[in-house]
């Protein structure tokens, strides 16, 4: 048992040297005559590496243990066989040549090794500690201080970067925010503009819904708690499919994201501005989904190569609409149409007619439809002789109205300078970002339904009705409560903020400073070209403010407080006066 220990240590040990081995290869520069033995190393890392995992294989004889050793196993000896092969094929390459090609296969290898190393560990941290709320908030400010670490590496940035500025570029990534303190295009080299695209990946899906994949890709086995912690998180309904839904989710949101880079790439085709296309449409294509609004591009689609561009438009705005409804929204309407269409061509093999899409459904999509509706129509007509003024052709005014309308909830792209919006605009561009998107999205705000709900509960107390009926189906009474608290809190949080900001910044007008509390709580990312002003504090104060708005006040709450003991008592009742 004492030996398994001393292996057990000994392993995490080399797991960490090779975590930090990466770092340096990835952020640090090295002289020519150094780079063979970097090479070498990554050989001997690789050799080890099998050793110790071959030696696993006896030392442990469980099944789990047994799974995952051949996993490792598998990888390594196809990066030692790749990276050997490479080497073997290009006998003219020079010493440093072979180092610079072939340790890009070690990389992705030990990339891919590490990443599965990780979600067991997360996966141990589960069977150990079981506070769902305090895991989903731990996980994003980890993540948040390692991105803020790799931003700090030598290569990341052109220029370097403070700590505060990199804990602040890395909170607004994994947060899906998009408030940006230093230029994405012109203050980040490729390789600091791939690391925030990571941390945009990672905190629009989740650590969890990677552990979960991993999990069920490899057939790990899985705790109870684990499963209810994921259910909760990707709101599915069903513990019994809920490793299925995360699988689902990741190769949803992988798909998705492959076609909206392949659509964004044909439609820059001629755009001129666009040096790197292909890494254009990747980081775009991820950003847009998963409702970030980050851009390599300094001033985001207002560039004048792109801002005219109405195609790749479309395609972001259809990107920002998928990543903002919800998975479960999503695929509640798939069923649907699968429903729909097998009953329309097999008469005779009909499916049985259910309720296929769920309340929960119907609201969130009349809801995103009506604000949609709403905001192109507002943009439409009070923008028509200020930003929409430089769009000649009506489809290009549609289009840019239509962006204006999507947007601000929650993804942060513009097409406009919003320093010369008029004020109406401004304020019902911060009530948009305040309602934000859906839940279980990967977007922010108090989400569609909130505000739904709120706006049904006033008329439904105006009609002077306790409950909220909507057809056959009534609202419970702590989904209502829930709702109101999220307004309450938001509210609370966005206006401690601006008091804050506006006694650090005393120079900067109210509406300028709400604006960006307001962006930043809501994950949107849109900003008066505030936030690159901001002092030391202030930054402190938006960044807190993202990590809330992403974790949601109420979880936090939750975590904090713990589980709550039901009663099986009530007291008297008694009426206070509200107005």
């Amino acid at each position: 048992m004492k030996n398994n220990k001393t292996f057990i240590n000994l392993y995490r040990f080399i797991d960490v040297f090779i975590l930090f081995f990466l770092i340096f290869d990835f952020g640090f520069t090295i002289n020519d005559d150094y780079k063979p033995y970097k090479l070498v190393g990554f050989f001997a890392i690789v050799i080890i590496l099998i050793a110790f995992n071959v030696m696993k294989s006896y030392q442990f004889k469980d099944k789990s243990s047994k799974k995952s050793v051949r996993l490792n196993i598998t990888i390594l000896l196809i990066t030692l066989i790749a990276a050997t092969s490479f080497i073997f094929y290009n006998n003219d390459y020079s010493i440093v040549q072979h180092t610079l090609k072939t340790k890009v296969v070690f990389e992705i290898g030990l990339f891919f090794y590490l990443l599965i190393r990780l979600s067991f560990l997360i996966k141990y941290i589960y069977k150990i500690y079981f506070n769902p709320a305090i895991l989903f908030i731990g996980s994003f400010g980890i993540f948040s201080l390692i991105g803020a670490f790799f931003l700090m590496l030598p290569r990341v940035t052109t220029n370097g970067i403070s700590f505060i500025d990199a804990l602040f570029t890395s909170t607004s990534a994994i947060c899906v925010t998009g408030l940006a303190v230093l230029d994405t295009a012109n203050d980040f080299t490729q390789l600091g503009q791939t690391v925030i695209m990571v941390l945009i990946q990672i905190g629009g899906l989740g650590i969890l819904t990677f552990t979960s994949f991993f999990a069920y890709f490899f057939k790990e086995s899985s705790s109870f708690r684990e499963g209810m912690y994921v259910k909760d998180f990707t709101a599915s309904e069903n513990l019994q499919d809920v490793f299925k839904m995360a699988v689902k989710i990741v190769l949803f949101t992988f798909g998705l994201e492959i076609i909206g880079a392949i659509l964004i790439y044909t439609s820059i085709d001629e755009v001129t501005s666009v040096e790197n296309k292909l890494f254009f449409s990747i980081f775009h294509s991820i950003s847009a989904f998963c409702n970030a609004g980050f851009s390599t591009s300094s001033t985001s689609f207002y560039d004048p190569g792109l801002r005219f561009d109405y195609s790749l438009q479309w395609v972001i705005m259809v990107l920002i609409i998928f990543g903002g409804l919800g998975y479960n929204i999503v695929f509640n309407i798939v069923a649907y149409f699968k429903n729909f269409f097998v009953n329309l061509f097999h008469k005779k093999k009909k499916l049985q007619s259910v309720r296929v899409i769920t309340l929960n459904s119907k609201l969130i999509l009349v809801t995103t439809s009506i604000l949609l509706v709403i905001g192109f129509v507002f943009f439409y007509f009070a923008e028509s002789n200020y930003s929409l003024k430089e769009h000649t052709s009506t489809f290009g005014r549609i289009t840019a109205a239509m962006f204006s309308s999507v947007t601000p909830r929650t993804a942060g792209f513009n097409t406009i300078d919003y320093t010369q919006v008029a004020t109406p605009s401004l304020l019902f561009v911060i009530l948009l970002m305040w309602i934000g998107a859906s839940p279980a999205s990967t977007g922010g705000g108090i989400k569609t339904s909130t505000f739904a709900i709120a706006i049904l509960n006033i008329f439904a107390t105006a009609r002077g009705r306790k409950r909220i009926e909507i057809n056959t189906r009534e609202i419970s009474s702590s989904t209502v409560n829930r709702a109101f608290a999220i307004i309450c809190i938001s509210l609370i949080v966005i206006g401690i903020a601006i008091t804050l900001l506006l006694f650090f910044e005393p120079e900067k007008n109210l509406l300028e400073i709400a604006f960006e509390c307001f962006s930043a709580y809501s994950t949107v990312g849109l900003s008066l070209n505030v936030t690159p002003t901001l002092c030391y504090s202030s930054k402190i104060v938006i960044i807190i403010v993202m990590f809330l708005g992403r974790i949601g006040m109420l979880n936090l709450l939750f975590g904090m407080l713990g589980e709550v003991e039901q009663k099986f008592y009530q007291y008297p009742q008694e009426n206070i006066l509200i107005n």
